[in-house]
């Protein structure tokens, strides 16, 4: 036995390990009960990656001899190794009453713990280590890593540093000096310690990845693609690096790309919450609100306490018109963080939008009192109720609209409108006109309007649809009576109109769907080109107003299928109304309409959520205003008698229930008294007239332009031009529209 034991022993010496096993294997034969020789196999198990087996080897070895601090530190590696951390532990603490000089076996003890989550304790492990041996590099190393899980990035970063003072070279501790730095933000020195470590090792895939999203914190993208491609080439499945190439492409403004990067991470590690939400989040802000919150499910599916998945989740889900079911995920992240203002913001503004004011209020009020810089909480709340001249709300506003700077571009636009609103509430009309035109420049800056562009389509469609055309296709669509059809300018009372049918026990009002633009987008390219194509053949014009009449009833029936009529408010189908006719003859159209310079006052004070990009601008604004007019006048001219009714909020808030009863009648509908108590009707409205709709018929928005005349010059100017209308001028605009 002695003389294989010491060929065991040359051929370790040699490096022969698996030579080296087989021999002491052959020499345990005979000496089963050789506790030294059973560790020293258990020892080569292990370092051959068998952990089972080592273990077991390990476990017999102190059960023969069990006052050994060698056997049962190394026992405590395996276990450790094996996911039995706290058995680790007990084996380390054992070791070190034999023999507590041992500064290695400190620091096994103090990784351990670390494993366990217990860092206070494994720092103190760390701390007897470097105690014993203060150039211990590895318990520097390791102790900066339970400092910096601990939150103390500046003492984990002191920790690597001494490492690297006695070894320059340790690339673990050059790679997480690099992370530590970068989450001080400073990515700068970050990168220089990556690049330090990549020139040691160029394929070290974590600080490939790590370099790269130092990279991209420098907002150096292209290097940050290059860097996780760099990694991905070594290995194609690192999930990390998909995720944060993911990233660094959304930033890149290829959302394509992206998304196929995240899925890539997600294929390549199916439970990687981190990649599923930010797929999540890309497909919300691409307009894709249904794969947004399938991604958001996979992902809280996996872990359900991760509190902004909730959170945009619920966003997604009110893109979806679910807002039950957007209010439920927002509860979701207020049950996880109750002091989740962002939450707690999102859901004080479909609170009001559902009618529910007070507790609108109350939500949006606590997501200011949680963060008092929280501007677009400050601008729901003026949605919500009416400001107090000198009250803490209005101070704490005035007092952020002196450090602008402090502030995003986005959130200096939403502190200008809500400072518009509060000075308008309490009659500063000089004061709340500056604000709302601030806003308007900043918001103008940041959307894309093509004016010639845009009147020039509204001026087109009227040669599309000639009243011989109309005549020559009447009758051709689908002869659903169910589609009512409310159109106009934003702001001209047209929430009211479908707040009084949504009161009407057989009506269900979609609001401002975009039902039509989707049905025609389904259409063949040809098919959509014949649609405004004066010459086209009658035949083929005839089917395409068929099918999208078809198209359209077939979406209302699964939205709506009990109810006789269905409202869709999207005004912008104003310039639709050819189409609306032809593909639904027997659907009913109500124009709403409104004093033109009151119209376009409200319009400019308004943040839309929504794409109208000719707002911002009185001149712009009273432009698109004129060539609507001109497409309103061409309709009144070509439709047929008895398919719109036109309806003015001055004559409707004057006598609410006389045009209540017209439009009934128009819609075919039989009086119901609830339609008069339509402030009361439970249902979500999703526009700027939320907060307002849930109130009685009022007439102080009448006439409401004559205290901001001094500054409507652009706009009156811009209406000047006389255009075709049965109204009579409005005073002092001196325009015949």
């Amino acid at each position: 036995m002695n003389e294989t034991l010491r060929q065991a022993d040359d051929l370790l010496r040699r490096g022969e390990r698996g030579a080296a096993e087989a021999a002491y294997r052959q020499a345990l034969v005979d000496d089963a009960a050789n506790a030294p020789l059973i560790h020293r196999i258990g020892v080569l198990t292990f370092q051959r990656g068998a952990v089972a087996e080592a273990l077991a080897l390990m476990e017999k070895a102190v059960a023969l001899k069990a006052d050994e601090p060698t056997f049962l530190a190394d026992l405590g590696l395996v276990q450790a190794a094996a996911g039995r951390a706290a058995q680790a532990v007990a084996s380390y603490d054992r070791a070190l009453a034999l023999r507590p000089e041992i500064a290695e076996t400190h620091c096994r003890r103090a990784d351990a713990l670390r494993l366990l989550g217990l860092n206070e304790m494994a720092l103190a492990g760390y701390d007897a280590a470097i105690a014993l041996n203060p150039v211990m590099v590895q318990a520097l190393n390791n102790r900066g890593l339970a400092l910096m899980a601990l939150g103390r990035r500046q003492d984990a970063l002191a920790s690597y540093d001494i490492a690297l003072a006695f070894q320059p070279g340790h690339l673990l501790a050059l790679c997480n000096r690099g992370r530590a730095l970068q989450e001080l933000g400073r990515a700068g020195e970050a990168l220089a310690s990556y690049d330090q470590a990549l020139a040691l090792r160029p394929d070290y895939l974590e600080v490939l990845n790590n370099r790269g999203a130092a990279l991209q914190d420098l907002g150096r993208l292209d290097e940050a693609l290059k860097s996780f491609d760099r990694a991905l080439a070594i290995r194609p499945d690192y999930a990390d690096a998909l995720n944060n190439r993911g990233n660094v492409l959304k930033g890149l403004d290829r959302p394509g790309e992206a998304l196929a990067s995240y899925d890539a991470a997600v294929q390549a590690q199916p439970r990687f919450v981190e990649a599923l939400c930010n797929r999540g989040y890309l497909e919300w802000t691409l307009g894709r609100p249904a794969r947004a919150v399938a991604s958001y499910d996979q992902a809280l599916a996996i872990d359900p306490g991760r509190i902004d998945a909730h959170n945009v989740r619920a966003v997604a889900l009110t893109s979806l018109n679910r807002p039950m079911d957007a209010l439920a995920a927002y509860d979701a992240a207020l049950a996880l963080d109750p002091d989740f203002a962002d939450a707690l913001g999102n859901k004080g503004m479909l609170l009001a939008e559902l009618g529910m004011l007070d507790q609108a209020r109350e939500a949006l009020e606590r997501a200011i009192d949680l963060e008092p810089a929280r501007v677009r909480a400050y601008y729901n709340l003026t949605l919500c109720r009416k400001m107090a001249a000198g009250e803490p709300r209005v101070l704490a506003l005035e007092a952020l609209a002196r450090a602008p700077d402090s502030y995003s571009v986005d959130d200096r636009i939403y502190l200008h409108y809500a400072l518009a609103k509060a000075y308008a509430d309490v009659g500063e009309a000089g004061r709340s006109f500056e604000q709302f035109a601030a806003g308007a420049v900043l918001k103008r800056g940041r959307v894309t309007y093509d004016e010639a562009e845009a009147i020039g389509r509204l001026d087109r469609i009227r040669l599309a649809y000639p009243q011989v055309r109309l005549r020559a296709l009447a009758g051709a669509g689908d002869p659903s009576a169910a589609p009512i059809f409310i159109v106009g300018m934003p702001r001209s009372g047209s929430t009211l109109i479908e707040q009084i049918l949504a009161s009407h026990p057989q009506v269900f009002a979609t609001g401002e769907s975009d039902l039509l633009v989707r049905t025609i987008a389904g259409l063949s390219p040809d098919a959509q080109a014949a649609l405004t194509d004066p010459t086209a053949p009658a035949p083929t014009a005839a089917r395409a107003f068929r099918d999208i009449g078809q198209a359209y009833g077939r979406v209302l029936a699964l939205v709506a299928p009990d109810a006789a009529r269905v409202t869709d408010k999207a005004l912008e189908n104003f310039s639709e109304l050819g189409l609306i006719h032809l593909a639904l003859p027997n659907a009913r159209i109500i124009h709403t309409r409104r004093d033109p310079i009151d119209t376009g006052l409200s319009c400019f004070s308004k943040l839309f959520g929504g794409d109208l990009p000719y707002s911002y601008d009185l001149g712009e604004l009273g432009r698109y205003y004129r060539a609507y007019a001109r497409l309103m006048a061409h309709w009144r001219a070509v439709l047929p008698a008895g398919v719109m009714l036109e309806v003015d909020y001055e004559d409707t808030t004057a006598d609410i229930e006389t045009q209540a009863r017209r439009v009934l009648a128009h819609c075919g509908l039989e009086w119901d008294d609830r339609c008069l108590d339509f402030h009361r009707t439970d249902r979500w409205v999703h526009t700027a007239s939320a907060a307002q709709v849930r109130e009685p018929v009022y007439r102080s928005a009448v006439g409401k332009w004559r205290a901001y005349e001094p500054f409507l010059g652009p706009l009156i100017e811009a209406l000047n031009e006389p255009v075709k209308s049965d109204r009579p001028a409005v005073e002092g605009a001196k325009s015949s529209l």
